[in-house]
């Protein structure tokens, strides 16, 4: 009765703790997007430090900076996001309820915030301010927009066609590539390219942490599980 009523608190734990990051990551992300979109225009540079730059863009894509085709594209994208978050909640409702390592229940709460972050941007962006990149059918592109944005009852596209605003811009050094580099001789190199946000970053931490650790956190699960089925056996 005891281990049970300990394994039950331990869970909540667990779960009030990754909603806490998720929430953590969830204000930080909206806020910083929130901000750069209404304090300046699209394009718009500052420099931080010489590494480190605030670089104003927006995407109508996946994570990164990457394109996904036109608006039908942009709406199963958005549509992906939205059954992956679902799936997501009962999957971290899940795995905080069993013994899963509390490392792996980190990095699938980072994942999961990052997700629900873009598909805020994705799902109501295009409802809420009234200038964002947006599709122009004539044209069959996306085109970008002058001024800064605001909210606004009048939209700049329909539910779901929102584009996600990005900014976070590290271009840590930039050399020219030697003319016996295969392939791209010559040519200007910039590392870290990239413009990003919060939940890209906390998407991108999650899954290289469970790359990189993954027989750790996987071997100690199975390692607690193994000790709590002898102490029940004996």
């Amino acid at each position: 009765m005891v281990s049970i009523i300990f394994a039950t608190q331990f869970s909540s734990m667990k779960l009030r703790n990754s909603i806490f990051l998720i929430t953590a990551i969830l204000i930080a992300d909206q806020a910083m997007k929130i901000w750069i979109k209404t304090s300046y225009p699209i394009g718009n540079i500052a420099e931080i430090f010489p590494w480190f730059h605030l670089h104003f863009i927006e995407n109508s894509g996946m994570a990164w900076g990457l394109q996904i085709g036109n608006e039908s594209g942009k709406m199963a994208l958005t549509l992906f996001r939205l059954v992956a978050v679902i799936f997501g909640t009962w999957y971290l409702l899940k795995i905080t309820k069993e013994k899963y390592h509390k490392y792996f229940i980190v990095c699938v709460s980072l994942i999961y915030a990052g997700a629900l972050g873009n598909l805020i941007d994705s799902m109501f962006y295009g409802v809420i301010f009234d200038k964002g990149l947006h599709f122009y059918t004539a044209a069959n592109d996306y085109f970008s927009y002058s001024g800064i944005a605001a909210f606004s009852n009048n939209g700049y596209a329909s539910l779901f066609q929102g584009s996600v605003v990005d900014m976070l811009y590290f271009p840590i050094f930039n050399v020219t590539l030697p003319t016996w580099f295969p392939i791209w001789a010559g040519e200007e190199f910039e590392f870290f390219s990239p413009i990003f946000n919060i939940a890209d970053a906390s998407v991108s931490v999650g899954f290289i942490t469970l790359l990189l650790f993954q027989n750790r956190i996987f071997k100690k699960k199975e390692t607690e599980v193994n000790i709590e089925d002898k102490n029940t056996e004996l």
